[in-house]
């Protein structure tokens, strides 16, 4: 797949199953991610990654304790969640205030975006799907002690990276008229 058609046909699919990225492949996706722009090698993320049977058992309990704190028909959301891929791949954007030459909280988080986006495009270039998701999840604060938040960290999203169970659209024609100005 050429870059132009990796960038216009990536599309989100939250059906995935086995396989997902081997060992090799997996390194090549996180490798891929801290390529990003890092605003003067702040390094502004951290990833944490759930693939083994052990992994999933702990990641499925702070699903639980997330869907006790958030309420209503979390825990059957959590479960699905808990579910959904082979591998999980949570970004938190962890900006770094305290050095000599900080750059704003808001472009290292905007860092920490660019980062996810990589893993979205290097596993799709490695011929596997995925979905970026945040809802409530991402600020509760058993998935921030989970992922070892500090006060400024912001969970960017969870990944779920796997196979499409069925096959995904191709590319869609975006109407850019209300989108761009040409000046």
């Amino acid at each position: 797949m050429n870059t132009l058609d990796l960038l216009t046909t990536r599309r989100s699919v939250r059906l995935l199953t086995a396989p997902g990225p081997d060992a090799a492949q997996l390194e090549t996706i996180l490798q891929a991610a801290t390529q990003v722009p890092d605003h003067g090698n702040h390094t502004p993320w951290h990833f944490v990654v759930v693939q083994s049977e052990a992994g999933w058992q702990t990641f499925r309990h702070v699903l639980g304790q997330c869907a006790t704190e958030i309420g209503g028909e979390a825990a059957r959301k959590a479960e699905v969640l808990g579910q959904m891929a082979p591998l999980m791949i949570g970004v938190v954007a962890k900006p770094n205030l305290n050095c000599l030459k900080p750059k704003p909280e808001w472009e290292q988080v905007l860092s920490a975006g660019c980062a996810a986006y990589a893993i979205q495009l290097a596993a799709k270039a490695q011929g596997f799907d995925n979905v970026w998701l945040t809802g409530l999840w991402v600020n509760t604060a058993a998935l921030r002690e989970a992922f070892a938040c500090e006060e400024h960290d912001k969970i960017i999203g969870l990944l779920m990276i796997g196979t499409a169970q069925k096959t995904a659209d191709g590319g869609k024609n975006t109407d850019l008229s209300e989108l761009v100005s040409y000046w």
